[in-house]
């Protein structure tokens, strides 16, 4: 279901991610429910959870905001796509843009960066974020299209 219709529907149990995303892939929308990272300029973590099945989880991460490097490259999100990984949000900076438009995925990020990440393993999984205006945590609801990215709870139907 469209993220309009959505919110038309539940608003009272949806809560918009709101931040200026950029969308990559040429997946048009995806649902399911959300694993977390948290990280600053360092990718491990992301690359930590993208390497285990994905089993239609999307992947969101907390970047601090940070479009000085990138958190996600064309490597990465071609291991999303063979783990089975619904999609990703990254507050934060993508690499290898044009590359990732031409697969089968969808990312929303905050902008493009062609700096890779560092190296040094700073980053948790499966701790509670916040950013958006939104408190996230594993388990959650994530639904996102071309309009945006929602944020709920549970599963709804």
């Amino acid at each position: 279901m469209k993220t309009a219709d959505l919110i038309d529907t539940h608003a009272d149990v949806l809560s918009l991610v709101h931040l200026p995303f950029r969308t990559f892939g040429r997946r048009a929308h995806f649902t399911g429910p959300i694993q977390t990272v948290k990280c600053f300029e360092d990718n491990m973590a992301v690359r930590k959870e993208l390497e285990t099945p994905g089993d239609g989880r999307v992947l969101v991460v907390d970047g601090g905001g940070s479009t000085r490097v990138a958190l996600l490259g064309d490597m990465l999100a071609d291991l999303a796509l063979k783990n089975g990984w619904a999609g990703l949000v990254l507050n934060a900076a993508i690499r290898d843009s044009v590359e990732i438009d031409q697969m089968d995925i969808l990312v929303f990020a905050l902008a493009t960066s062609p700096i890779k990440s560092a190296k040094d393993g700073w980053g948790k999984a499966g701790q509670d974020i916040h950013f958006g205006g939104v408190g996230m945590r594993p388990g959650n609801w994530i639904y996102a299209d071309a309009d945006g990215v929602l944020l709920s709870d549970r599963r709804l139907t």
